[in-house]
């Protein structure tokens, strides 16, 4: 997107992935944030509302209640008529990670309740993981 010329605000709570995000991506039209869901307190502290919020392979390490609060969190985030993003991993865990079975129809239904129309729903298989893993990928218009 910073390519593309657009300004980006990228979240990433892991610290040893946020130093090579940066080192990769110097781009000045990012500002790279040590956040986390489900609070996102740092971005909020911006004050910022923004054109699309893209929530790329995060949504099912959250559980239920994680999922609530980050939705009730990430949809004000969202400027009126703005997009966001999400996918949802599906399949075994791998070892040593923290995933949740979420589905589309749970997610569809947050979103609406927090003021998200689904405009965009997928699923596909996945380019890593082998052939039992799959991916919904849904997108949501803000209708405050």
């Amino acid at each position: 997107f910073a390519e593309l010329g657009h300004t980006v605000t990228a979240v990433e709570p892991t610290p040893e992935l946020l130093a090579e995000a940066r080192r990769l991506h110097q781009q000045p039209a990012i500002t790279w944030i040590d956040d986390s869901l489900p609070d996102l307190d740092h971005v909020h502290a911006l004050g910022e509302c923004y054109d699309v919020v893209m929530l790329t392979a995060v949504w099912m390490h959250l559980d239920q209640a994680q999922r609530e609060r980050a939705m009730a969190r990430v949809a004000p985030l969202v400027r009126p008529g703005g997009l966001m993003a999400l996918s949802l991993r599906h399949g075994p865990v791998p070892a040593g990670r923290r995933m949740f079975d979420v589905t589309a129809v749970e997610t569809r239904a947050l979103a609406q309740r927090h003021g998200l129309e689904t405009i965009f729903e997928s699923q596909g298989a996945s380019l890593l993981g082998g052939p039992a893993v799959w991916w919904d990928r849904l997108a949501f218009k803000a209708q405050r």
